[in-house]
């Protein structure tokens, strides 16, 4: 009887451990996916902000009229 049980305990354990294994490996790609979406994201801030930048020196380059002497 012992090991009866011990035989039902291990399919158990090996059930286990692969619901534990599949569930890891749907976390590992949600995270994956995450990440890309994140940097993505980073991926567009960085332009926008670069444009950003370029528009705001372009705007402090400008000749200011008010400032030339009459």
């Amino acid at each position: 009887m012992a090991k009866a049980l011990l035989g039902h305990m291990s399919s158990d354990l090996r059930y286990t451990a692969r619901q534990t294994v599949e569930r890891l490996m749907a976390e590992n790609r949600r995270l994956r996916e995450l990440v890309a979406e994140l940097e993505a994201r980073v991926d567009r801030l960085s332009v926008e902000n670069e444009e950003l930048t370029t528009a705001q020196a372009a705007v402090l380059l400008e000749p200011i009229e008010d400032m030339q002497p009459a």
